[in-house]
């Protein structure tokens, strides 16, 4: 190739937050880390994330603590650290916008890059290196002529390399795969599409829109057979993530089943939020409660408020209105809140 031409490239670090984890303890290089909760396997908590070593035993993000130690052990078990990976986070985005990008930035560990070059391999290395100089984190980068494309290929590149996935190698290198392979499709949609009769990516991208609009409805049936062709027009875009919304959960180490003291927590929660509120200067106008009985079934309420809300009270006396419709028979494990908040102008 002689002409720069316009490229994506999607960056997702390796194993991020457990790589900070090793970063902070050299100690642990090598040995199966898995970060998540307060550190204790033996209480209620998910699996934030586990380093390549602790997966090898079938360790997975949001597998309960207690499921992990079951499968490994030896496994070193650290609590959440979240300023530290906010830090680390910001130091290789930081990085990324140093070169010559645009930078959308998709979470901690991973965002797109827009970039036009004649050697995005080339560039794709240069990334790779520039942030493990900076970092000493490890990251792999999809190359793609869209998003949905480069976004795919990062996983064929994992962990430490890049791969490509455009126009021309989509259907040699998805067309046989399920269809929750492809970014936007997940095991109950894929479900789904299998009731029609359609299990692979090549069969979708084959299937009549028309079919896919009279079964799944005409946004979301044709969108997933663009999905299937690997088809996205949507830019890279470098405007900062603004939240929408705020929220606070906790799991009892042992199940509730006196309300009194459930809607205390629900309150004591309520206020957590409201104090995000108001450190971000912005009102809430709509509330969410959630609650996870025993043994692990969730149900979630919400409500749009009478007027935009600061007042921490205000907001708390919703909430409690959430909690008094929700079923107040069953043992809780889990409860949560959450504001939403207006878009900014």
């Amino acid at each position: 190739m002689t002409d720069r031409a316009d490229w994506v490239l999607h960056v997702d670090l390796d194993e991020f937050i457990a790589a900070v984890e090793v970063l902070r303890r050299p100690e642990l290089r090598g040995r199966p880390v898995v970060v998540g909760g307060r550190g204790d396997p033996t209480e209620r908590g998910v699996v934030s994330t586990a380093s390549y070593q602790a997966r090898e035993f079938g360790i997975r993000s949001g597998m309960p603590l207690r499921t992990a130690v079951r499968k490994c052990p030896d496994a070193i078990f650290l609590p959440v650290d979240a300023p530290a990976y906010d830090a680390a986070s910001e130091q290789v985005m930081e990085t990324l916008r140093s070169l010559d990008a645009v930078v959308e930035v998709l979470g901690w560990d991973e965002a797109f890059m827009a970039v036009q070059t004649d050697d995005p391999e080339a560039f794709a290395l240069g990334i790779r290196q520039a942030v493990l100089e900076a970092t000493q984190l490890h990251c792999s980068v999809g190359i793609g002529d869209n998003k949905l494309r480069a976004k795919i290929a990062t996983d064929f590149g994992k962990p430490r390399g890049t791969f490509t996935l455009v126009e021309a190698n989509w259907f040699e290198v998805m067309g046989d795969r399920p269809t929750d392979a492809l970014w936007g499709i997940g095991k109950k949609t894929a479900k789904r599409l299998e009731g029609l009769g359609i299990t692979t990516v090549s069969q979708l991208a084959a299937t009549d829109a028309q079919l896919l609009s009279d079964a799944i409805g005409p946004t979301m049936g044709p969108w997933y057979r663009r999905l299937g062709r690997g088809v996205d027009t949507s830019p890279v875009d470098a405007t900062p993530w603004v939240p929408r919304g705020r929220s606070h959960e906790k799991t009892f180490q042992h199940d509730l089943t006196d309300w009194v003291e459930i809607e205390r927590e629900f309150r004591l929660l309520a206020l957590l939020v409201a104090e995000d509120l108001k450190q971000l200067g912005r009102p809430a106008i709509r509330a969410a409660v959630k609650v996870r009985y025993a043994p692990f079934f969730t149900r979630s309420r919400s409500m749009t408020l009478p007027g935009p809300t600061t007042e921490p009270d205000a907001f708390a006396e919703a909430v409690l209105v959430l909690a008094s419709k929700l079923d107040h028979d069953r043992a809780v494990r889990l409860i949560g809140v959450r504001a939403e908040m207006p878009d900014l102008d």
